[in-house]
């Protein structure tokens, strides 16, 4: 049972490997916030270009109106009227992430986050690992592996880049579960 404070804010987390809805969840929390008629901005970095400048987009296309950013700290400036926050992506994000969220939080705002925990290589991204301690509410999903079709909690990356920020969708990652990743 999860228990909403009523005199204060709180941060929210999604997390999982890509394909495993992460997204689709954001969008859920944030248009259940809008039918309540509360004031919702959402963000996302300006690095992930892959559906829509304007949008954040799940992998089934289902969407909702954001507001592209380059740095973290853009979200402050956007921010002032609004009940709940939205951010997509937040593993593209530098570790100012971290603060401004505590400090919305603070200011008695619904933080909700979403991004991978880990990158291709299974080691702590960006703010993501720091975000999940300071959250008072956290939701891990998984996807399906697509080597045996188990949970899968790890982002395969399958083509050769080595890079640890790669833009890609299907052409270069694919879910696995713990047995069939590989580093």
């Amino acid at each position: 049972m999860m228990i909403s404070p009523k005199n204060t804010g709180w941060i929210e987390v999604i997390c999982g490997p890509m394909f495993s809805g992460k997204t689709e969840e954001l969008i859920r929390r944030l248009i259940r916030a809008q039918i309540a008629k509360q004031n919702v901005k959402i963000f996302k970095p300006a690095i992930d270009d892959r559906y829509s400048e304007d949008y954040i987009v799940s992998h089934n296309k289902r969407k909702i109106k954001s507001i592209t950013i380059k740095k973290a700290d853009e979200i402050l400036k956007n921010c002032k009227d609004s009940d709940v926050i939205g951010i997509d992506e937040a593993q593209f994000f530098d570790l100012d992430l971290i603060g401004i969220c505590k400090k919305l939080a603070k200011k008695g705002k619904r933080v909700v986050v979403a991004g991978l925990e880990k990158d291709f290589q299974a080691i702590p991204f960006g703010p993501m690992p720091q975000l999940l301690v300071d959250a008072e509410y956290v939701m891990k999903v998984s996807a399906i592996c697509m080597k045996c079709g188990d949970p899968a909690n790890f982002s395969q990356r399958i083509s050769s880049e080595k890079n640890q920020v790669v833009i890609g969708e299907i052409d270069k990652y694919e879910p696995r579960c713990r047995n069939c990743f590989e580093i």
